[in-house]
């Protein structure tokens, strides 16, 4: 249940921001980073039914490059989880930021900045989270299996201020070493081990429409390596995601 009673503690260069009932903690945090909050900004909305919360980034590379901290956000989740869950509640990460729990969608993390061009540096970058807590009356009533929560997945005990603190303690971890050519591989290999569905059919939005192949892989800014029908590969950028 929700740990009404405090405030999210936080560890060092990061600090909180509580929204009020029904406000986007991704939007809050798009709007006090166009209005030169320092990096490190977590919004976050009280509730007891889902982690809704958002961190802003100033990352000082240009945008593709920059676009890593979306898996990397993946994987702080995924260590969160790993140290916080059972041990058979399974954690997997699509491409383009949705979050897999036993197989079934469990939310998504999402990634907007202050520009769209690939090559220029972004002055800041936001990665919001949504995790359901509990699940929408078609999940609970096996309506849509494909769609699931984490108290549905045997995390009752786990509380969304529990998973708030837990993700921004890895993700700083994670961060630290994302400028460093070995951390930035040592990224792609915990990547590696999570998502879903490498190797095998796939779709993605891309223009308005959806693109199938195969998926063969990622580069070394995680864009997807996408075998369409005749045997292309087609690169699909990871700052096509941007919301």
């Amino acid at each position: 249940m929700l740990e009404a009673a405090r405030a999210p503690v936080f560890p060092p260069l990061m600090r909180g921001m509580e929204v009020g009932h029904g406000a986007d903690p991704a939007l809050k945090a798009c709007a006090e980073a166009a209005m030169g909050c320092d990096p490190g900004l977590i919004c976050y909305a009280q509730a007891d039914d889902a982690l809704r919360a958002a961190l802003v980034l100033a990352p000082e590379m240009p945008l593709e490059q920059a676009m890593a901290v979306l898996p990397l956000c993946g994987v702080a989740l995924q260590n969160a989880l790993g140290a916080l869950a059972p041990p058979e509640v399974a954690v997997h990460l699509d491409w383009d930021g949705g979050v897999r729990v036993n197989g079934a969608s469990c939310g998504r993390l999402s990634v907007a900045a202050s520009t769209a061009d690939p090559g220029a540096e972004p002055d800041w970058l936001v990665i919001g989270l949504h995790i359901p807590f509990i699940p929408p009356e078609t999940a609970a009533e096996g309506e849509d299996p494909d769609v699931t929560a984490l108290h549905l997945e045997g995390c009752a005990e786990l509380s969304p201020l529990q998973l708030l603190e837990s993700w921004a303690r890895h993700a700083l971890h994670h961060l630290h070493r994302l400028e460093d050519e070995a951390g930035r591989a040592a990224l792609h290999r915990d990547w590696r081990g999570l998502v879903w569905k490498m190797g095998e059919d796939a779709s993605v939005a891309q223009g308005g429409a959806a693109l199938s192949g195969t998926f063969l892989g990622v580069d070394e800014d995680f864009g997807m390596l996408l075998r369409v029908e005749g045997g292309e590969t087609r690169l699909i950028p990871l700052s096509s995601v941007l919301s």
